[in-house]
C-alpha cells in the first residue's frame, strides 16, 4: 500500500516543462541554487538538473563555493589546497558539483567562493572576481540582466543578496585563503540565515515540480531592493545568533554605518 502512495520522480520532461512555465526559453543569464531532495523524487539527479537548465539558458552559473580553505586568521601556511576540480563543499549542493565536473565549464580563481559557469557568457561571469569582491560574479549577471533560481531553496540560499549588501556598502570581514603558495586577506560577509527578511521585497515567477518548489528572481531586482531595503534600515538582514559573525557586522554599522560601493560595468 505505502508503494502505491509514493510519488513517482519527477522525469526530465516535466522538469523542462516547470522552468518553460517560470518563462525560462533559452536566451537568459541564470544563477541556480537547488536542493535535489526538496523534489521528492528527481530521475537523474543533479545531471538532470543541468542538462535541462542548459537546455533553457544561455549561460548557466552556481556558487561553486570550498568553505575548507578558509581561516579566520593569517597563518604563513596551510595544507589547504584549491584548483580548478577542488569539489564543492558538501552543503552547496550536488549541483555545482556537477557542473564543476564538465570540462568545458569555467571556474572563478577564488579558493574559497569560487562560481563555476557553462554557456554564451561563463567567461564575463568568472573572470570578474577579486579578492576585495568575490560577490562580483553577480554583478555581471546583473549587467547581463539575469535570474537567480531557486530549486527547493529558501532565501538563505540566495548568494545574490551578497551582491546587493556589497553594493549597499555593509561592511566586510577580513578572511584568509591560500593563493598561489601564500595565504591572503579576502573580504568575507555576514551570514545569510535572515535572507527571508528580502522575501517580501521581491517578486518573482513559481511554479513546483513534484515537491519542490521553484522560483525565479531578477538580479537587479533582488539587488537593488537589497540596498534599497538596507538604506532604510542597516541591520535588516543581520542574524540575531549570539555566536554569528552576524553580531561583529552589526557593532561595524552601529559604529560607522554604510559605506555605498558603486557597481563596476562588467566587459561583454
Amino acid at each position: 500500500m505505502l508503494n502505491i502512495l509514493r510519488r513517482l520522480a519527477v522525469t526530465p520532461a516535466e522538469l523542462d516543462e516547470a522552468l518553460a512555465a517560470l518563462g525560462l526559453d533559452g536566451t537568459q543569464s541564470v544563477m541556480v541554487h537547488a536542493s535535489l531532495r526538496s523534489f521528492g523524487s528527481l530521475e537523474g539527479g543533479a545531471k538532470t538538473v543541468v542538462n535541462t537548465l542548459l537546455g533553457r539558458t544561455n549561460t548557466l552559473v552556481a556558487p561553486a563555493f570550498t568553505y575548507n580553505t578558509l581561516l579566520n586568521r593569517p597563518a604563513a601556511f596551510t595544507n589547504a589546497r584549491f584548483d580548478r576540480d577542488s569539489r564543492v563543499s558538501r552543503d552547496i549542493g550536488r549541483v555545482p558539483q556537477e557542473m564543476v565536473e564538465r570540462p568545458e565549464a569555467l571556474r572563478s580563481f577564488h579558493p574559497a567562493l569560487s562560481f563555476i559557469a557553462l554557456g554564451e557568457h561563463a567567461r564575463q561571469v568568472t573572470e570578474v572576481q577579486t579578492l576585495a569582491s568575490p560577490y562580483q560574479p553577480v554583478g555581471a549577471l546583473y549587467d547581463l540582466d539575469g535570474y537567480a533560481l531557486l530549486m527547493g531553496v529558501d532565501f538563505g540560499s540566495n548568494t545574490t543578496v551578497h551582491y546587493g549588501e556589497y553594493l549597499a556598502g555593509m561592511p566586510l570581514l577580513t578572511r584568509y585563503v591560500p593563493v598561489d603558495g601564500a595565504v591572503v586577506p579576502t573580504a568575507f560577509p555576514n551570514c545569510s540565515a535572515d535572507f527571508d527578511r528580502l522575501e517580501p521585497h521581491v517578486q518573482g515567477a513559481q511554479v513546483t515540480a513534484g515537491n519542490a518548489l521553484l522560483r525565479l528572481y531578477r538580479v537587479r531586482d533582488l539587488v537593488d531592493e537589497t540596498v534599497r531595503l538596507l538604506n532604510r534600515d542597516p541591520e535588516a538582514l543581520l542574524c540575531t545568533y549570539r555566536s554569528c559573525r552576524c553580531q561583529q557586522v552589526r557593532e561595524l554599522v552601529r559604529a560607522n554605518g554604510l559605506s555605498p560601493r558603486p557597481h563596476p560595468v562588467s566587459g561583454g
